[in-house]
């Protein structure tokens, strides 16, 4: 099982861009899938974008085209650059991996966007 840190969460204006990162404790060459999702409070966790077999990354419609995912597959580090950000993206991050025929989760960041 992939260990997953994320980090680059906190607090910014609405308009303004964070960028998060996802360390794995291996090379991201290893790692089929990776995503990332959110969960607001009183909400349950949802899909923001995903990236299957190191392709192009698929995302949510609330944060197509604000949000790019990209990873260092040279590496062992996964970005999330969110830009245009908005209150409604208020909610913690969580960056998440497929390998070995299971699922890691990292512990979340914290992303808080005010008005």
């Amino acid at each position: 099982q992939v260990q997953l840190v994320e980090s680059g969460g906190g607090l910014v204006q609405a308009g303004g861009s964070l960028r998060l990162s996802c360390a794995a404790s291996r090379s991201l060459r290893s790692i089929d899938t990776m995503g990332w999702y959110r969960e607001a409070p009183g909400k349950q966790r949802e899909f923001v974008a995903i990236s299957i077999s190191g392709g192009i990354a698929t995302y949510a419609g609330s944060v197509k085209g604000r949000f790019t995912m990209s990873r260092d597959n040279a590496g062992n580090t996964m970005y999330l650059q969110m830009n245009s950000l908005k209150p409604e993206d208020t909610a913690v991050y969580y960056c998440n991996a497929y390998s070995d025929s299971v699922w890691s989760w990292g512990q979340g960041t914290q992303v808080t966007v005010s008005s």
